[in-house]
Parts: C-alpha cells; structure tokens; sequence
C-alpha cells in the first residue's frame, strides 16, 4: 500500500517530486512501517540490483554477439538489401551501436523500462549514433509498423537479449514469436541464430538435500528416534522454479554422471517461434548403475547460422576450455529436481523429457516412450505444484539446513544440556524442527508458535507422520499476541529457536527471535533458559575472484563509451544502498579472507531488546596482500557457553586465506567504495568500521572505509 504527497517546487530550482509513502513488514521488529520513499524508489531499487553491469562485464558474450552481429549485416548486405535491424530489450544501446558499427543502415532499439530507456538515449548520442538508432520506450508487443508507426519498415535482422539461466525465463518465446508475426521480414537474419538446451542426468546427495527432507537420526540417551517426513512431502514434486545455482563451485565429488550430455532440444531464432506448451524427449542409457535425482541443464547459443561464433554456459567438466571459462552472473547452470529418484540400471533403456511452457522448464524420466505414456496418468504433462506445503515454506537452502545432520547434533547436544524433565518450552522459528528435538530429549511440554497458516499446517503433518501431534502443541499467532491460555496457563522455563525466519534476507534479520522473546516476556519463568543465549555479528575483510564485478563500474565496453551507465549505476546505489550491505550465497563465489575475522556486536538473548542503540566503532588491519573488495558480514548464534553455530565463515586457511561459508546461508556483503580501483597492496592497509543498532527499526546502520 502506497499514499503520495506532493515535495519540491519548480520556483526552488527543484524538479516537482512526489513522496511515496510505502507500508513495508520490518523482518526484523515484525511490524509495519510506513516510510516516506522517493517516487523513483522502485527504478533505483531496479537498477541497483540489475545485472547490467555484469553483462557489460561479460567480454565472451559481448565479443561474440559483436562477431554475430557483424556476420549478420555482411550477409544482408551481400543480397544487396538495406540492414534494417530491430533490437528487443536493447538495455544499454550496446547490441544497437555494434550493428551500426557493423554497416547496418538503421536500428529500431525496444527498451521497456523507461529510464534504461532514457539512458539508452544518452548513451546512443554520447557515442554518435542518434541518427541511425531509434530508441522505443515499449513493450515490443505494442510496437506498430507503417508510415505513421513506431518502425518505418519491417526489419530483416532480429537482435536480442532475452534470456536468463534458464533460457526462456524472461519471456525470450513469446516476444520472438510476436517479433515474426509483426514486425520482422520472413526468413529475416537473427542474432543469435540458435540456442540449443542440453541436460545430463546425476545422482547427488548433496543437490537432493535441496528438496527432499532425508530422516533425521537422534540420540536421546539409549533410544535413537528416526524423524522422517510425511508421505505427501515424499510423493511431492516439489517447487515449480528451476534452482540456479555455479555449477563450477560444485566439486566433482558432489555428484555421480549417470548419463551423456543429452542435446534436448534447440530453437531457431531465425524462423517463426511457437511459445504453446510442448515437450521433448532423448532416449539414452546410463553410464552406471544408481539413483537419478537431479537434472542439470545448461544452454549455448550460436550467433551465425554456421554455427561458428558460439557462446556456451557448459559447467567445467563439459567445456571445450575449463581453464578460460567466462564468470557471468547473469547467466548460470539450472538444476533441475525429478519428482521422485528413481533407480536406474547401466545399459537400460530410458527417456528423459523436457517439458517447456512458455516460460520455464522441467523434466520426467520414464521408463516407456512417453508416446506411450501420454495416454497413461502418469505423464507429467503439467507444471510441477507443491502439495505437501514444504516446498512453498522452505526454499532449497533451508531444507539443505535441515538436512544437515552435524547441525542437528549440535542443536541435540545443546538442548542436552539446558532441558530438564519438567522443562516447558515455547520454540519460535518458522516451519522448525527444534520442536520435535526438544520432546525427543525429554521436555515435558512442548509449544511451537507458527506465524502462517502454510507452517501451522506443515507442522501438523510432520508431527501426525511421527506421532507426535498430542505430543507438541502448535499455536497460529504472532508473539505479541500469545495468552496465557494459549500456553496453559504454564509459565515457559525453555525458550528456543534456530532462529530462522521466512521473511529474512540480511543474516541480522532473524534477530526477530529477539523482538518475539521481548513480546512474550510475561510468559517466560523468571529463571528462564533461552538458546540460543546470544548472537553475536561477525566481520572479515575479502577479496572475491569475480563478484566484485557486478558492482564494478565499466566504463568503456567493445569500444563503446558507456559511462552514462556506470554513473546511473553509482547514483542509484547512492541512493538508496550507500551504507547497506545485499546478501549473496558465499559457498557460490570464490573469495579470500585478508584480514582475520571481527566481532562486532553482540545481542543477549536472555534480556529482552534494550531501549539504546548498540554501537562500535574502530579498525582492523589487513593480514594479507590483495584487492579489498568488500566486507563480508554474519551472525553466530551461541546456542550454550561451549556451542555456536556460524551462518557465514567456516573455514579459513591460514596462509593464503582462502575460505569456506555456510553453505545454506546468504551472507552481507558490504562492497566498499574502492572496488573499481582496489589494486593489490604490499604494505598494511586498514579498514574502519562504524556500526549501530537501531532497537526500534532493528536495522544496523553501517560505514566501512578502507585506509591506505
């Protein structure tokens, strides 16, 4: 919900501006706030966290499409026709400007989103080329042919940028297919030419812990208790939305290759496309005997109708060149999860099917021609759905934390050691499992607080799955809400949580745990026990391998002056996230620490939320040799005195620094100013670092400077 009020006057030199008022749920304090934005919020917040600077970064796409697109206006040209080129989604103006470097004659350039396309303006006149490209600030399906529309002609070459991880996710099938129909000549040239979808069947423990909930061992004294999931959760599909993920940061070790890279299917971007629903389908024969679980799935893309000039997002163990692999952000591997592992036998005879809509994709293994399986029930021919909840409340890193099975002992021995037999306990997380750990160690009363209708009800199976739902109360309320009645008219001696909540993206945002502790302070005994007893934010100081590109200003791209870009970069990032750090999976990007880790704050769970700001300041100098890129940012929950959990650093080596995240959750990153011109240093550098927590925003105001 948005209220508008009018700011600025023309008369005081100002643009007239409108404040927004927008209504936003706090993850951390729980309640909304109504907070005055500037109109433009939404466009900073867009360009901010675009990958534009990551694609101008991205040298093999960029040289190919150069290659691609200088083959395509030659061609044209050698049939003696004028090279009337129509890009869609042109973003920068970049694809535009090197089809008029190339020779074409004109270029209509569609940018729907209005201030890349006013952008694209400035960048196309900044580099000379106003008179031969035509920027349309439109969706390309509202775009009109004829003398008094937007295009004075149809085009004869088609250039794009339209996809993402997985190829047809930003809506590439429909905009070609409206392109041919409406605004391109038949058999027009296109760049690309083609792309091409390959697959390759795996067996990996690691990668099914995404999506299933494996049984879960405890040892409570003698007994050993199996928590297992409900069988809806088994017989699930599971979540409709591929998993993109770098491929080239998993370790071979990870999986087992039961198949071939299978050649699924190809799209010819040249001729007429039909986005309707299909599917296709590789008959093959494993490599090796095993469980097939996972589908990982990648695309290449040949920019000239030979096939020549190709740009390919293979993972390490398929590429033609595993040691000049190209980062790119914007473009990874997809995984892909079949609805249930199915054993397969070396040697025998099997299909796998890519479904498609005209947005996304998933996959089948049968077993039978799926010919002869279309009439049969069990041809999946529809989009995956949850229906076990679990996939709708969990994303693939949490069950990957749930499955974690040395994290689950330590949650075990902790709750050893606090809980006694009379023990009540309140546990506050969403859709959390230390319910069942505490009445399988001995808690005499067990509560669990579900803040949804989706946890309460997925609770309620797991629980029913292993008799225990007379065993473990669950209460649907917010905290602040809870009665006495509610808890039995029992005072809580045990308070818990992980903790871990849906709605936290920053590491510190699941300091909820601490506003839900304070709001249910009437409820607790008065020698109550709280684990985790504390949590405690943690520093380092690291240069990445390749991350720091998407934050990395360009400045010229292929010979193309593009510094209008990198400056409305900077400004929306001033705008809004100067002072802010954005959460990024760490295990996914290769990094070295080179300073040694910092506390900074520490939360003591067992007062309620102080009134005061907490706040540090001071310096850490810099261990190690390197390119300061950013600060990495965590939280370390102390679940007793000798027991904490770590939700970023892992490991560190000692000499060279290289270091290992918790690969289940996003850590902060807060890149510092420099890293354009960070360079490696010889001598000591220091960074200084002023942090406060504001208790009635719940948010942590920061500032990092690096001192040479």
């Amino acid at each position: 919900m948005a209220l508008a009020s009018a700011a600025g006057r023309e008369d005081d030199g100002f643009i007239g501006t409108m404040k927004v008022f927008c209504g936003r749920a706090n993850p951390t304090t729980g309640s909304v706030e109504w907070l005055e934005e500037d109109e433009h919020y939404d466009y900073h917040q867009e360009i901010a966290r675009s990958s534009y600077a990551d694609m101008l970064h991205d040298k093999d796409r960029n040289v190919k499409y150069y290659q691609g697109i200088r083959a395509a206006v030659r061609r044209v040209k050698e049939r003696g026709e004028l090279a009337i080129v129509l890009d869609i989604g042109t973003g920068t103006g970049l694809l535009s400007m090197m089809a008029v470097s190339a020779g074409a004659d004109f270029c209509y350039a569609i940018e729907v989103f209005k201030p890349m396309a006013d952008a694209a303006v400035k960048i196309v006149e900044k580099n000379g080329f106003s008179d031969k490209i035509k920027i349309i600030n439109k969706h390309s399906t509202e775009v009109s042919v004829g003398p008094d529309g937007d295009m004075q002609c149809y085009a004869n070459i088609l250039v794009t940028e339209l996809f993402d991880t997985e190829l047809i996710g930003e809506g590439a099938l429909p905009s070609y297919e409206h392109a041919h129909k409406n605004l391109v000549e038949e058999n027009c040239e296109a760049v690309p030419h083609k792309a091409t979808v390959y697959a390759q069947l795996v067996e990996s423990r690691r990668m099914w812990s995404w999506n299933k909930l494996f049984p879960i061992h405890i040892q409570a004294g003698d007994a050993k208790r199996v928590i297992v999931a409900p069988s809806e959760m088994e017989n699930c599909p599971g979540a409709p939305s591929v998993y993109d993920i770098q491929l080239n940061q998993v370790p071979w070790s990870d999986f087992t290759v039961l198949s071939n890279v299978l050649t699924m299917f190809s799209v010819d971007f040249s001729k007429p496309v039909n986005s309707s629903p299909t599917y296709h389908t590789v008959q093959f024969e494993p490599l090796v005997s095993g469980r097939a679980q996972v589908v990982l799935s990648w695309w290449d893309i040949d920019m000239d109708p030979e096939g020549k000039i190709k740009c390919s997002m293979a993972p390490y163990w398929v590429h033609s060149d595993p040691q000049n692999i190209q980062w790119r952000d914007h473009w990874m591997q997809c995984v892909y999860f079949l609805p249930n592992e199915e054993p397969v036998v070396q040697g025998e005879s099997l299909y796998l099917t890519a479904h498609r809509d005209d947005y996304c994709v998933w996959y089948n293994l049968h077993k039978t021609s799926p010919r002869i399986e279309k009439s049969k029930s069990n041809f999946h021919g529809e989009r995956p759905v949850c229906e076990c909840q679990a996939h709708l409340l969990w994303n693939r890193p949490r069950f990957g934390e749930l499955n974690d099975q040395s994290r689950t002992e330590q949650y075990t021995q902790a709750l050893k050691k606090v809980l006694k037999a009379d023990s009540v306990c309140l546990c506050i997380s969403d859709g959390s499992l230390l319910p069942i750990l505490a009445h399988c160690v001995g808690a005499e009363q067990v509560f669990t607080v579900e803040n949804s209708a989706v946890s309460h009800r997925l609770m309620k199976k797991i629980f029913k799955a292993n008799h225990l739902e007379d065993k473990i109360s669950i209460i649907e309320k917010r905290p602040e809400l809870l009665t006495s009645a509610d808890l039995g008219d029992r005072k809580i001696s045990v308070l818990l949580g992980e903790p871990f909540f849906t709605t936290s993206l920053l590491p510190w945002h699941n300091l909820y745990f601490w506003y839900a502790r304070t709001a249910v302070t009437e409820h607790l005994a008065n020698n109550i026990t709280v684990l985790p007893q504390a949590a405690s934010l943690h520093m380092v100081v690291v240069e990445f391998k390749d991350l720091w590109r998407i934050r990395s200003p360009c400045g010229s791209c292929e010979g193309f002056d593009v510094h209008i870009m990198d400056d409305m970069i900077k400004h929306s990032l001033d705008f809004r996230e100067a002072g802010e750090a954005e959460p990024h999976p760490l295990w996914e990007y290769s990094s070295r620490c080179l300073s040694e880790p910092q506390r900074l704050l520490t939360f003591d769970f067992l007062k309620p939320v102080p009134q005061q700001p907490l706040s540090v300041k001071g310096s850490i100098t810099l261990k190690r040799p390197g390119r300061s890129h950013g600060v990495v940012l965590w939280m370390e929950y102390h679940l007793t005195a000798e027991s904490s959990i770590s939700t970023g650093l892992i490991q560190m080596t000692e000499a060279q620094g290289e270091c290992s995240w918790n690969p289940h959750c996003k850590q902060a990153v807060y890149f510092l100013n420099s890293t354009l011109e960070a360079k490696t240093q010889d001598s000591p550098q220091t960074v200084t670092y002023a942090l406060e927590f504001n208790p009635k925003v719940g948010d942590i105001s920061m500032d990092f400077r690096l001192i040479n």
